[in-house]
């Protein structure tokens, strides 16, 4: 899987630049895709300088997704949808995307680290529905939860009843 993916990830990477590069002059894309300007604020990085972070920033995402796939080829395609099978690669990607993007500065969520999560859930999770996700609980929980009302109820009118009597008679 990590050999056909490599181009897959270098086009995400590729792309990532591209679409950086595409900003008018005097912009640099910020984080959550908003353009903000460079002229007339002190202190701020040139486009060059982000240019050259997106291209770190997108090495490393490489890497991160390569941990992922190489976490995922260990997990037979039967238990993707199983959150309790799948939550450790799906956190360790988004953790490893986030702790990157803090050490470099970039900004957490970002266009890069949303492409990659986006693209785990088509590549990995697309046949997952909700419908495996929103199972009943087990009877052991289940018939608790519902009987425990009922059996209140009862005691709570009782208890109402017993009150207003006592109340009357020393009025």
């Amino acid at each position: 899987m990590g050999g056909r993916s490599l181009p897959l990830l270098l086009l995400l990477a590729v792309f990532t630049v591209a679409i950086r590069l595409d900003a008018p002059n005097g912009t640099t894309e910020a984080a959550g895709n908003a353009s903000v300007s460079l002229e007339g604020r002190p202190n701020v990085q040139g486009p060059e300088m982000k240019l050259s972070e997106d291209i770190v920033y997108g090495i490393i995402g490489a890497g991160c997704w390569r941990d992922f796939e190489t976490q995922m080829a260990n997990i037979t395609e039967v238990h993707w949808c199983e959150w309790m099978v799948i939550r450790r690669p799906y956190r360790d990607l988004q953790k490893c995307l986030e702790e990157w993007a803090v050490r470099l500065n970039y900004g957490y969520p970002n266009t890069l680290a949303h492409n990659y999560i986006t693209y785990s859930h088509r590549l990995y999770f697309r046949n997952c529905s909700l419908q495996n996700a929103l199972q009943d609980p087990p009877e052991n929980v289940l018939l608790p939860l519902i009987i425990t009302p009922i059996c209140l109820i009862p005691f709570l009118v009782t208890l109402v009843v017993l009150k207003s009597k006592d109340g009357e008679m020393q009025s």
